[in-house]
């Protein structure tokens, strides 16, 4: 497992749906999973994840997670599965799209396409391509 994860830029030997599966008989955990994330693991980090709170999350405290977050399954479940059902997804966007650190841009950019998908009214979508 880890040897496949490695060609994808991940640090983990984990089976993913092996975690899925300990995440679901944990259920939500804000408390470990803030814990879980403070420990810098690459599976632990998903577990978090996995059985955090998303709305529990401030705006500051996601942007210290996505900066923390350099691994590319952990950046994309944090964007993913965390960052677009808090309540600050447009915010973080702006912000992120922005930034000068490109793997902070990136996830601007995730939360620009699922914006653009779904709803794009009032972006600037020709100023987008600019």
């Amino acid at each position: 497992t880890r040897r496949v994860n490695e060609k994808h830029g991940d640090d983990h030997g984990v089976n993913l749906s092996r975690l899925r599966a300990l995440a679901k008989r944990l259920k939500t955990q804000q408390e470990l999973a803030c814990r879980l994330w403070e420990t810098n693991d690459t599976a632990a980090r998903l577990l978090a994840i996995l059985i955090c709170r998303p709305k529990a999350f401030g705006r500051d405290e996601l942007d210290v997670m996505l900066r923390e977050a350099r691994v590319p399954k952990v950046h994309d479940w944090l964007v993913n599965y965390v960052v677009k059902k808090n309540p600050h997804p447009e915010e973080l966007r702006r912000a992120w799209s922005a930034d000068p650190d490109p793997v902070v841009a990136s996830a601007g950019w995730q939360l620009t396409s699922e914006r653009v998908a779904k709803k794009p009214e009032g972006l600037d979508l020709a100023g987008l391509l600019d």
